[in-house]
């Protein structure tokens, strides 16, 4: 499970490699989709992680929180809190990676025309639990503390 308070970018840990669909290209030139599902609203966000680490280990994918969704520049807005559903597809290039608008698929099942710089959806190497906390302060719903009162109650019955 991943875990994020909203406001922070998101940084997860994961075991993607393990996992690698296309072993016949270098580790540079694959890039991770993501695609998250709130569980409550099924709204579907998709976003390309950018992956700053890459190793034998872990992949670490960090996307940026921003109040307007970029598939391509790692931004997303991960509203309403709660938890999500996310799903990890690996996409693989042949020539020069180019995370754009016609070069990059925008989701699961797009698929682009045979080409080096476009990229090719491999399949799904990974899926979880997101959990979106709310900002301190901020919480949508609030509850007071029981303050004890200074005179007695009486109840009365006939």
């Amino acid at each position: 499970m991943i875990h994020v308070t909203y406001g922070n970018n998101l940084i997860a840990y994961l075991s993607l490699e393990d996992q690698r669909i296309n072993q016949s290209v270098d580790k540079d030139k694959i890039r991770y989709l993501f695609k998250f599902t709130n569980d409550l609203t099924k709204a579907i966000k998709y976003s390309y992680a950018e992956s700053l680490t890459h190793n034998e280990r872990y992949v670490k994918c960090e996307f940026i929180h921003d109040l307007n969704d970029d598939l391509y520049m790692y931004k997303i807005n991960l509203k309403p809190y709660g938890y999500w559903k996310y799903e990890v597809y690996e996409v693989s290039w042949t020539g020069a990676v180019a995370i754009s608008a016609g070069n990059a698929p925008i989701n699961e099942s797009d698929v682009l025309p045979v080409l080096g710089t476009h990229g090719i959806v491999q399949g799904k190497v990974e899926q979880g639990k997101l959990l979106v906390s709310e900002t301190a302060g901020n919480e949508q719903v609030k509850y007071t503390q029981y303050a004890e009162t200074t005179s007695n109650n009486y109840i009365y019955t006939n």
